[in-house]
């Protein structure tokens, strides 16, 4: 039906629009969010720029167990689907939970708080933006973008391409700049002697962090995988499109952060609220006003696309049967996945009022860790599993044990470090066990359970149905 209407729903494009699609969804908000928690994790300039290249080291070692997973389980829904498939139902439904209640709403969350504080930090320049102030103006920013993602999915589309012309302006601003600002002689906090200095003392649970702080902003990798049956020949686009986007990226962010510190001392870039908008006040002068526009233009389409993306995830698991029916229902007239879309808002507006970015990040980067190594992991099993089966892309065994070392380390130190922070997403994605028997293995669940009645009235929605004739009406026997 989205089809009928003119939207277009499928992404079946060449090798070319597939390294397209994938460095435009890793490049986002986070290289404007990340910079200074990669710092001060680190300690010092050189290894921040160290644990920069080598995160996207460590993207290009999952992408290619995830194109191996993508053409041998070749689903739509990236990890959701593969962990389902090889480990079944309970690992898969707690890692949509996660999914649903962490990673989407919290990110969003971070996304949020990035636009209103680079929109009010012109304002306060001597300090921070008022606590309120932020929280109300993140949240109004997510609610607008969601009744606009509910009305119709052209404008969510449209807005999406848009501002993605802020994220790409910004960058290029700030990279030309800076190597303006090197060729010009200003290095001198990226000489090693000065680079290495230590701000404070290092330590392995600290770097773990770094890693965590910097793989928020490589979030995204993944995405194809969430599409992998509307790619054309995955087998030969899918690896092609790792090999050209994933260095593209690291280079784009290694050279960002060498801008930055072409022009702030480390102290300067820890004591910012906002890094871009500093550094255009630095060196921009008159047109320093450049800069808090463009984020908030990119950080604004980051909402809008993480809005998309997590409803449609939403969707995904409850036609599986996984999440509440209602949560696959569209509206009746614009075919938007309203109840999926509120969901996620209210989730969104909640994690807003609890936790600041610098946490958020540490929070929601530990549980998209964990699920990726769950993946990974799955990868291994079902080479063991099913060890005869057809395997278009078949990775060397050295690709998935070390990202699962560098997983097993990276984990094992940031909880050590954080145990509340990252204990507190374990803790939540555990409670998805009870809920799991409760609300999926539980058939015959008493009527007064059901909500999806009252929501279709509410919002005005039904399953997406082509042939009126497959309509069959729910029953208490079959909603969760």
């Amino acid at each position: 039906e989205l089809e009928q209407r003119g939207v277009n729903t499928s992404v079946n494009q060449p090798s070319g629009h597939c390294f397209v699609m994938l460095s435009s969804n890793i490049i986002g908000s986070g290289i404007f969010i990340s910079p200074k928690g990669v710092l001060d994790h680190a300690g010092s300039v050189g290894f921040s720029l160290i644990v920069w290249v080598l995160g996207g080291g460590i993207c290009a070692l999952g992408s290619l167990c995830y194109a191996e997973l993508g053409v041998t389980i070749p689903k739509s829904g990236g990890d959701y689907s593969y962990v389902t498939e090889i480990f079944g139902g309970l690992v898969g439904f707690l890692l949509l939970w996660s999914a649903v209640l962490i990673m989407y709403p919290t990110t969003l969350a971070v996304i949020a708080l990035t636009f209103s504080n680079y929109v009010l930090q012109p304002a306060f320049p001597n300090c921070l933006p008022p606590y309120i102030a932020t929280r109300l103006l993140s949240t109004t920013c997510v609610m607008f973008l969601t009744w606009v993602n509910c009305s119709s999915v052209r404008w969510g589309t449209r807005i999406q391409d848009i501002f993605t012309v802020g994220k790409l302006l910004a960058l290029v601003l700030i990279i030309v700049v800076g190597m303006v600002q090197i060729a010009n002689g200003h290095y001198d906090a990226l000489e090693p002697q000065t680079a290495f200095e230590f701000i404070k003392d290092p330590s392995v649970g600290q770097i773990a962090l770094a890693f965590l702080q910097a793989s928020f902003a490589y979030s995204g990798w993944n995405f194809l995988n969430y599409v992998t049956e509307e790619v054309v020949e995955p087998r030969k686009n899918l690896p092609r499109a790792i090999y050209i986007s994933i260095p593209l990226v690291t280079l784009v962010y290694t050279l960002t952060n060498i801008a930055y510190f072409s022009s702030m001392s480390p102290q300067e870039l820890l004591d910012s609220n906002a890094v871009a908008v500093t550094f255009g006040e630095k060196l921009l002068g008159v047109f320093s006003w450049v800069m808090p526009i463009s984020v908030a233009l990119s950080t604004f389409g980051g909402i809008n696309g993480y809005l998309f993306t997590s409803s449609r995830l939403c969707f995904s698991g409850a036609r599986e049967g996984h999440l509440p029916y209602l949560l696959a229902m569209i509206h009746l007239k614009s075919c938007t996945p309203i109840p999926a879309l509120l969901v996620c808002c209210t989730a969104t507006i909640v994690i807003l009022c609890i936790g600041d970015t610098h946490n958020l990040i540490n929070y929601v980067s530990f549980i998209n860790y964990l699920s990726y190594g769950v993946t990974i992991a799955g990868l291994l099993y079902y080479r063991w599993k099913k060890p005869k089966l057809v395997r278009p892309i078949k990775v060397n065994l050295l690709v998935p044990c070390s990202y699962l070392v560098f997983w097993a380390v990276l984990l094992g130190f940031s909880l050590y470090s954080e145990p509340v922070v990252c204990g507190m997403g374990l803790v939540i994605m555990l409670t998805g066990v009870p809920i799991y028997f409760i609300g999926v293995q539980w058939k015959n669940k008493p009527h007064w359970i059901s909500t999806t009645y009252l929501g279709q009235r509410l919002c005005y929605v039904v399953f997406p149905q082509d042939d009126p004739s497959e309509i069959q009406p729910l029953t208490e026997k079959s909603e969760l």
